[in-house]
């Protein structure tokens, strides 16, 4: 049997009335200057899932993991992650956040948990990146607490959920989050 070749993929179409802010004329990567925007109130929630055999799930509802409160530390870490966003992504500005939430949320299925962060501002960009930084940090503290128990855990489906403030206004994913799981992995149950 020949190998199938993967096509190349197509690059995204830009509308013309959009740029990518964080390449100067020549391509080079730059900090966005926000110094002409209006300062105004930034809110952006963000999801991941995780994806584990349901006696893990069990386990960190229950608080029986051996490394103690798992959903506790996976909040800390979420919330410390959104304060240090602009450390990790090279071309973030520093934001002075007003509140971090981080919560968490077992699917009816028994073995995905989602994580949600809700993460909020007054200032001159937006906050989405904080909002994935949080939820990502928090799911792979979670991997991270009980990987001893379930070393084939999946982090899944990272993504910003809604948005508002600024220019852009308000946005809202169109589809669940649980729709989303379900179009991007098709897997069955563990």
């Amino acid at each position: 049997m020949a190998a199938r070749k993967n096509p190349k993929p197509k690059s995204p179409k830009i509308p013309k009335s959009k740029t990518l802010t964080h390449l100067d004329a020549a391509g080079r990567a730059r900090m966005v200057d926000v110094a002409g925007k209006r300062v105004t109130t930034r809110t952006a929630t963000a999801h991941a899932t995780l994806r584990m055999h349901a006696d893990t799930l069990r386990a960190i509802l229950d608080g029986t993991t051996p490394k103690g409160d798992v959903l506790a530390v996976a909040r800390v870490a979420g919330i410390m992650a959104a304060k240090r966003t602009p450390e990790l992504v090279p071309l973030c500005h520093a934001i002075a956040l007003t509140a971090v939430e981080v919560s968490f949320a077992p699917d009816p299925d028994g073995v995905r948990l989602h994580v949600h962060a809700l993460v909020r501002a007054r200032d001159r960009t937006g906050v989405e990146m904080e909002a994935l930084v949080a939820a990502s940090l928090a799911a792979l503290t979670v991997y991270d607490m009980v990987k001893a128990i379930d070393l084939g855990m999946l982090v899944e489906v990272l993504g910003v959920e809604e948005k508002s403030g600024g220019r852009s206004g308000h946005w809202r994913r169109r589809l669940t989050p649980g729709a989303l799981h379900e179009i991007a992995n098709p897997l069955v149950a563990l």
